[in-house]
This record gives structure tokens, sequence and C-alpha cells, in this order.
């Protein structure tokens, strides 16, 4: 793989001057880029990579340059196989100040929606993998921006999904809001994929619609992956408190036998 790269219509090669050969093949990706940022996959000394920087009218703004900063210190320490990994911080040639992560061989959630290519396999990756990552984040109090079908990256072959915009801030701690709010993230994602698959699926729909209600059903990310797997809190307990008692009973049994 590292020595082609797949080009879309949409992004756009951009010529770059380094003398040195270190960095080479910049191109854009415009469908991941953000309010503040470009996105670009290049080759640093021969190996794709990608590149998250400011855009031109916020590159040489101090404010602006320091919450890149932020953003990789943030993201540094994170290690999750659903999220993409960051590597460094450099100055790039023709780009500035950007945030390298490791590269992603794959398209957008967006760019299969758009282009009829969702698959079971890429549903049951939303049901495991992209509430594995949320709870990943929550549980490290990371503050981020919706999740949304262009941030959730499917790999070219094998369809893992990967997070690419997973947060900019750290706190003590995260609010009920906040988790609240990841919530209905979840959900619009998961009903816009259900709007466009061919069949119905009606547990998720209700699911998803119970995450985008006015009062969300689910407190936290447990309680979302434990409906998602067709259980609820208060089963679980159940479980729990049997498993206890059968354990006791056998305590007892060995003890008198």
């Amino acid at each position: 793989m590292d020595d082609k790269r797949y080009i879309s219509k949409e992004e756009k090669k951009i010529p770059i001057d380094d003398p040195t050969g270190k960095w080479s093949d910049l191109t854009l990706l415009p469908e991941w880029g953000e309010k503040y940022y470009d996105v670009y996959t290049i080759r640093k000394h021969g190996k794709w990579v990608m590149l998250k920087a400011l855009k031109k009218e916020y590159a040489d703004s101090p404010e602006y340059r320091k919450m890149l900063e932020n953003e990789f210190d943030t993201r540094y320490n994170l290690a999750h196989p659903n999220i993409v990994m960051v590597n460094d911080l450099e100055d790039v040639p023709g780009v500035g100040l950007a945030i390298i992560t490791d590269d992603v061989y794959g398209y957008s959630l967006r760019r299969l929606i758009d282009e009829k290519r969702l698959t079971p396999k890429i549903v049951h990756r939303l049901e495991t993998q992209l509430l594995d990552a949320m709870e990943y984040i929550q549980e490290n109090h990371i503050v981020h921006s919706p999740i949304t079908p262009e941030t959730i990256i499917f790999t070219e072959y094998n369809e893992n999904l990967k997070l690419i915009n997973v947060g900019y801030a750290q706190k003590s701690s995260i609010t009920p809001l906040d988790s609240c709010e990841d919530i209905r993230s979840y959900g619009k994602v998961l009903g816009e994929v259900l709007d466009h698959l061919p069949t119905s699926l009606p547990r998720l729909r209700r699911i998803a619609n119970k995450c985008n209600s006015e009062s969300p059903a689910y407190h936290s990310i447990t309680d979302l992956q434990l409906a998602v797997e067709k259980r609820n809190t208060s089963q679980l307990f159940t479980i729990i408190c049997i498993f206890i008692l059968l354990m006791a009973a056998l305590l007892i049994w060995l003890t008198v036998k």
C-alpha cells in the first residue's frame, strides 16, 4: 500500500518544495476538513501519513496555533484501535505547523452513505467499534466536537472503523450533559445510516430514536452498549446476583461436604 495512493476527484494534489526530500506527494482531502483546519495526506520519508493543519487564514495567528498545539497535547497519549494515532507535531513545507497522524486508507462514512456503499459489516462496526471508541473518549474526559459521518472512517479492505477527530482538550471529569450530547451524536449517525439502508432494522431504529429523543433513554455509553447488545442494566444486575448466589451455594456445599 505504501507505493500507491488512490485519489478521488474531490482531492487535490499540491506541489511541494522540499529540497531535503523528506516530504512529497502532498494531497488535500476536502471531505475531512474542518472549520479551522485542512486535512492532507503526504509521504514522510516515503511513508504515507496524514496532516491536520490550520487553514491559511488562521496559520499565522498565535491563538489558533496554540489551539492546534493543545489538540496535539490532548491526543498524543491516546491509544485505541478505533482512533487514528497521533505521532508528531511538525512544520511541513507548504502547509505549516501540522499534527501528524497515521494514514487511513479508506473512506468516510459520509462518502459511503452518498455513494450507497453501506454494508452489514459497517452497521456492525457502528454497534461495536464506534461505541468502544466513544467510551474510551469519555473515560479519558476528552472534550470533542460532535461525532459525525465526516469524522468516521472505514478502512478500505477490512472496514475497520477509525475516528479522525477525537478531541481538543481534556478536563477532570465529564458531565451528564457531555454524555447526553455524545448519545445524541451516536443516534444521529445511526439514524442517518438506517435511512439509507435497503432493509429495515427495527431494533436499531428504536435505539436511534431513543438517543435522539428530547430526554434520551440512555444515561451513559455503557447503557447504550447494553441496549445494542439486547440487554439492560437490570438484566445484567440479575445475572451478577444469580452468579454470586450460585458461587455462595457451591462454597457452602464444599464446606459441609
